[in-house]
């Protein structure tokens, strides 16, 4: 069973683009569907968002056209099980440090016996029953992208290995969070050297690699590095920057 936005990302010399959802808004979803969006990345880390409010969200963008990623609120895979039940397209784990994590938070989102996920066929990722289990399963172990994020130099120095640990299929660095651990610009050499060593184990691997940037012009640099899929800026501060623009210019 294979999903088609992970078939998407490997593709040679293709980038999605999406941004991170702050907002519970059924009408930010539809502009964003609208405006061209390739999918969103529902931020449960930095976000004041309910896990209600990321199924209900999860529901309408998708029925929008748009693919749903669920960003957890931490590393420890607490509610990963229940978002991957709310039929997410794939799922990123923040700030995963360390090859044993990785495992660690894998584990619980690969079903038994190879992990330790639950059956939920009567949740929306069974079709409320509707599917059959074996069907549930294999997708829920194949179809889905499972993407941690490495923001740290020593998580970053692991790449190889925590790309290799089982059920990883897709890969995120955070260049800010990366910038901050390291106490060097994002721009420095040292951590552009950690970012492009990522992306080319990542392309040897073929697996998705994605990050995070503020504007267009950031995203087309990101892809033309090789990044396969961009979250650029998102809903609020997308808002919030054309609004203050809207005002500079009327006020001078």
């Amino acid at each position: 069973m294979t999903n088609r936005f992970i078939e998407t990302l490997k593709t040679a010399d293709v980038c999605q683009f999406g941004t991170w959802v702050k907002l519970d808004s059924p009408e930010t979803l539809e502009c964003l569907a609208l405006a061209g969006f390739d999918f969103i990345a529902i931020d449960m880390e930095h976000a004041p968002l309910t896990f209600q409010a990321a199924y209900r969200n999860t529901v309408i963008a998708q029925g929008l056209g748009m693919k749903v990623l669920v960003r957890l609120p931490d590393s420890t895979g607490a509610y990963a099980q229940r978002i991957l039940d709310c039929g997410v397209d794939g799922v990123l784990i923040p700030r995963v440090r360390s090859v044993q994590e990785t495992n660690d938070v894998m584990d619980g989102m690969i079903f038994s016996p190879t992990g330790s996920r639950g059956l939920g066929i009567t949740s929306r990722a069974g079709h409320w029953g509707l599917k059959p289990t074996p069907q549930y399963v294999e997708e829920g172990d194949h179809a889905i992208l499972r993407i941690p994020q490495l923001e740290d130099p020593e998580a970053l120095a692991q790449a190889e290995d925590i790309l290799k640990v089982q059920g990883v299929n897709g890969i995120f660095v955070g260049p800010g969070d990366l910038a901050l651990s390291t106490g060097k610009p994002a721009s420095h050499p040292d951590n552009s050297i950690l970012i492009t060593n990522l992306i080319s184990i990542a392309k040897r691997l073929n697996i998705p690699c994605g990050t995070a940037v503020g504007d267009a012009n950031a995203a087309l640099q990101a892809k033309e590095k090789g990044f396969n899929f961009v979250m650029i800026s998102n809903d609020l501060s997308l808002f919030a920057k054309s609004s203050a623009n809207l005002l500079k210019q009327l006020k001078g």
